[in-house]
């Protein structure tokens, strides 16, 4: 490709070095366009909030919010980290300083109540919102004070927001416990004189779900924490893990300093209420509003059935035990009353599965009965109004069909509408239902235990594709509740505050500055000096796992002969692992343990695991080609397997001194079937053997085929090489036997080079193949190698293409080669948008490079290609006729909308465009369907076309917007040479300076 890139490096660069060297004076920030509040120099009117070994003294009430100020004393502690000097904290006490820090909640805090009775703050533009604060500089706010920085909430979690902010801004990051990320010191810190709103968030509710908890987190608790004790009131058995104050506290403040506010807890052996009876109580204070999972109605957790009826009545069942089940919601709604939490009604069955067999026809009416009773009972127990107590109710996998078969819920229950489990957004509300009261909202996933297969180990969540449907699903009026499911919890830290800081801010964090949050993220948690190479690091690794997640892997995923598709994959993946342990060597060593964790490490263990799959890939391939160096890949494999143990290893007992132990006790090698195998192992793994002869046999493979000589007997032909992009092949020869011997290659023509002409085997050598293009003839050539070696001669044929008529200096656009056409979606030659119906790009959401996504107003119609549809043009020179076979790759959105597929036009020059259905109207996206099995294990979906080329030259392909929310990431034309490959080939020579 041919794009002048080197000015536009050098101006990111230049522009990257700049923004570093302002925000090391300034506090750390990772939403684009927020202020620049925090200095560390001096600038007119800035206020000082420590200088000199002295900070500022903090402000509060006591008739304030008791969450508030324990936040407070969190923002004394931050301030003491960062600078060494500890404020003091003043409660209801006036005191004798010029410069104060002033918290408060409006209508809660006198001090607060008293600046704006003075008229000295001005709350207008927070009064009334939901989760809003200000923060601003105020003179002579009270008397005998000169200047205080006042940070003021509209209710109990706005001013929690407002006191985190600062936190983070100063440079203490969430992740400070979490993940072990350091605080830079600074001898001063001070504050712009600047007014800063914030809030209300576009999404209220914004949480996560603690689930497939064991044994990872589980056993970390245990380790931690220890057991709950053995009680019969409420019951309690043996063996359950201490999910209690301790670590949940820790998690709340977690959440909060992320500006979430919603928590599902750990289901799988637990129980929030009752294994630590104060957990509801500190949610509450902390400011944490809780529920329920999906299948948990009514703030009863499954364990407190199991662990009270199980052994006699068996599994809940209102059909069998009404009276039962009623006196337990009861018990839990009576229990939690007082505390802020969501109520999860509806009903399913234990563990994860349908309330009863039948469907909607069998059981709507007994559903439709238990949500009436349910709601009486909190009408009863919490407000006659229920539609003042908040409630959802959770769509999730068989319950979406009650509501597409006619089953409503009254309008002030919240709609949960859940994705497929795998990132993929099902359903979004239609017009009429964004007017409900109670709104709609989405139950999202990070992990995963089901078909078609378990995920649980590391992130696989490239933050790209959380932007596609999570702003998708804002645009859509789900902006209620967002909820994901964040599995055993570490491992997700990066994609989990994206995901809540989006749903807090969903229009500054845009399909544009993806890689500058990323940057900014990797900044604050690593400092400034590498963090556009650490954002690099992030964003390799999650698109290479999204591409195809690391429990998904088998020997042959990738090809082996193909586009050296498995090698690239490895290499890599090994060249992230490389820049990352040379970057961890580089930083200090406060900074190292958190960015083992969070970088290093998942790139180290999904380098470990590819290479792994292709080294038992390799082991079977040579077996066929009767390869002496057979058992050479599975002893690699094995020592693969051997690394993998012990970076574990490293991880649960060396790393950070163990403080992560188990933490890496989830397998994520040995699948055989859906689910997640109890320990590590290769049994999975089909392991080949070949016995060579104890004498020398020379065999010959070549790039673009399986087959070898003498094997097989056909003759073995290279892929083509062309002018455009003057390819280097390989030839591989290699030793059937164990006895070394000679080789030698003679070509037919002058124009074919190989890399040697003679040498020694002793398992095997590549050797590369390239073409003198000087010497060459215009047109296709043909001519041939001719490798010797044991007496026998092996012949590869060999084709060269220069054609007369066009060149790579006059090629405009993409030139046809080795019988295929590929291009990046982003690289297309033309693009013309209808007004705000047009394509957007969004950076690195691709299995190869990025995507363009249709984007429309919310309930756009379908399209009309060539009258009112946006389009993007690809202009690709053939040289061939015929049938032209176009794969357009996808990523595998669903079709969010009731009532309509998810459709795309194509065309070729001015023939009609053809209107392709990506997802048929009704599509099942769950279990059984083949054809989203298939899309989710490859996170992506493949759509064909066919055309006919008439003449060879020009021509144009031209992809039209019908339904929005299709995203393109490659388009492939097949004109004859196609071959497989998961990725697909890649993208083709191009001459695209015209692109913009």
């Amino acid at each position: 490709m041919t794009y002048k890139a080197s000015k536009t490096m050098t101006r990111v660069i230049l522009l990257y070095v700049a923004l570093m060297l302002i925000t090391s004076l300034c506090g750390a920030q990772v939403i684009p366009g927020e202020p620049d509040l925090v200095l560390f120099k001096k600038e007119k009117n800035s206020f000082i909030l420590s200088s000199g070994g002295y900070s500022v003294p903090i402000l509060a009430s006591s008739k304030d919010f008791a969450g508030v100020n324990r936040a407070a004393k969190d923002l004394q502690s931050d301030i003491s980290k960062v600078t060494g000097s500890t404020p003091d904290l003043i409660i209801d006490q006036s005191s004798g300083n010029k410069e104060v820090v002033i918290i408060g909640t409006i209508g809660k805090s006198d001090i607060i109540d008293r600046l704006i009775a003075g008229r000295k703050l001005d709350v207008s533009g927070i009064l009334g919102k939901w989760e809003s604060f200000i923060t601003c500089i105020i003179k002579k706010p009270l008397p005998g004070i000169k200047s205080a920085l006042v940070i003021a909430g509209s209710d109990k979690r706005g001013t929690i927001y407002g006191i985190y902010d600062l936190s983070e801004k100063i440079g203490v990051s969430p992740w400070y416990w979490w993940a072990d990320v350091p605080v830079d010191k600074h001898d001063e810190i001070f504050i712009r004189n600047e007014l800063y709103l914030s809030g209300p968030p576009s999404v209220k509710y914004r949480g996560i779900f603690l689930n497939d908890e064991a044994p990872a987190l589980t056993n970390w608790i245990r380790g931690k924490y220890g057991m709950v004790a053995v009680q019969e009131d409420p019951p309690i058995p043996e063996g359950v893990a201490n999910y209690g104050r301790e670590f949940y506290t820790r998690l709340f403040e977690l959440l909060l300093r992320l500006k979430g506010n919603y928590l599902w807890p750990a289901m799988w052996n637990n129980a929030f209420n009752e294994d630590d009876p104060e957990n509801p109580r500190l949610a509450d204070q902390y400011g944490i509003v809780m529920g329920n999972s999906h299948q948990e109605p009514m703030l009863r957790a499954q364990k407190e059935w199991d662990r009270r009826y199980r052994r006699t009545i068996g599994n809940w069942n209102y059909a069998k035990n009404p009276d039962t089940l009623e006196n337990f919601w009861r018990e839990g709604i009576r229990r939690n009353s007082a505390f802020e939490s969501i109520v999860t009604i509806g009903l399913r069955g234990a563990n994860d599965t349908p309330m009863a067999p039948g469907g909607p026809e069998a059981n709507m009416s007994l559903l439709e009965k238990i949500v009436d009773v349910q709601r009486q009972i909190l009408a009863e127990e919490i407000n006659p109004d229920v539609t003042k107590v908040p409630q959802l109710w959770c769509l999730y996998k068989e319950v979406q069909g009650f509501y597409e078969a006619g089953m409503r819920v009254p309008d002030d229950v919240t709609l949960l509408w859940a994705e497929d489990n795998w990132g993929n957004v099902r359903r979004l509300p239609t017009e009429e239902e964004r007017k409900r009261s109670g709104g709609a909202g989405i139950y999202y996933h990070f992990d995963y235990h089901g078909g078609p297969r378990s995920y649980q180990w590391l992130n696989t969540d490239p933050i790209p594709k959380i932007w596609d449907q999570m702003s998708l699903a804002q645009q859509y009026g789900a902006d209620r509740i967002w909820i994901v499911n964040v599995g055993h919890f570490k491992g997700y830290e990066f994609p989990m505050e994206y995901f809540i800081r989006l749903g807090w801010r969903t229009g500054s964090l845009t399909n544009d500055n993806i890689r500058e949050y990323t940057t900014a993220w990797a900044e604050r948690e690593f400092g400034s000096e590498y963090a556009y190479e650490i954002a690099d690091l992030i964003a390799g690794y999650t698109r290479f796992n999204g591409r195809r997640k690391p429990e998904l892997l088998a020997p042959d995923t990738y090809s082996l002969v193909n586009y050296n598709e498995a090698e690239t994959v490895v290499g890599d993946y090994k060249s992230l692992a490389s820049k990352a342990e040379e970057i961890y060597m580089k930083l200090d060593d406060s900074y190292q343990d958190a960015f083992y964790q969070l970088v290093l490490f998942p790139i180290k263990a999904c380098s470990i695991v590819n290479e792994l799959y292709v080294a038992a890939g390799r082991n079977q391939l040579y077996a066929q080609q009767k390869r002496a160096s057979t058992s050479d890949m599975e002893a690699l494999t094995r020592e693969l397997f051997t690394a993998d143990t012990s970076l574990m290893g490293y991880y649960n007992r060396d790393f950070a001194g163990g403080k992560w132990n188990h933490f890496m006790d989830q397998a994520h090698l040995g699948y055989r079937s859906w689910a997640d195998p109890p320990e590590n192992n290769l049994r999975a793994i089909r392991f080949s053997t070949y016995e060579p002869p104890n004498s020398a046999l020379m065999g010959v493979a070549v790039e673009g085929s399986e087959l070898s000589w003498p094997v097989s007997s056909e003759t073995l032909t290279l892929p083509v090489f062309d002018v455009f992009n003057k390819q280097e092949r390989y030839i591989e020869i290699f030793n059937r036997g164990t006895v070394d011997f000679d080789f030698s290659i003679n070509a037919s023509d002058n124009w074919i080079n190989a890399s040697e002409q003679s040498g020694k085997i002793f398992k095997e050598k590549r050797i590369l193949l390239s073409i003198d293009w000087d010497k060459l003839p215009k047109g296709r050539s043909t001519g041939s190698i001719v490798i010797q070696g044991t007496g026998v001669t092996s012949k590869v044929l060999i084709e060269a293409f220069d054609p007369d008529q066009i060149t790579p200096s006059t090629l405009k656009g993409f030139a046809e080669s080795d019988g295929y056409i590929s291009m990046e979606a982003e690289h297309y030659t033309g693009k013309t948008d209808k007004g705000d119906r047009k394509w957007i790009r969004i950076e690195d959401y691709g299995h190869t490079l990025s995507g363009m996504r249709a984007t429309a107003e919310a309930d756009c119609p379908s399209l009309d290609p060539g009258s009112n549809a946006p389009s993007m043009e690809y202009q690709a020179y053939f040289f061939t006729t015929g049938n032209a076979v176009i794969t357009s790759i996808l990523s595998p959105t669903l079709n969010f909308m009731p009532g309509r597929g998810l459709k795309y036009a194509i065309s070729i020059d001015d023939e009609p465009p053809q209107i392709i259905t990506a997802i048929p109207e009704g599509y099942d996206a769950q279990n059984g369907n083949r054809d989203w099995e298939e899309s989710v294990r490859n996170n992506a979906r493949l759509c064909k076309s066919v055309h006919q080329i008439a003449k060879p030259g020009y021509h144009t392909i031209k992809f039209w917007m019908v339904d929005p929310g299709i995203v393109l990431q490659k388009l492939v034309v097949d004109t004859g040479g196609l071959r497989q490959s998961y990725l697909g080939p890649p993208e083709s020579y191009s001459n695209l300076q015209g692109n913009k």
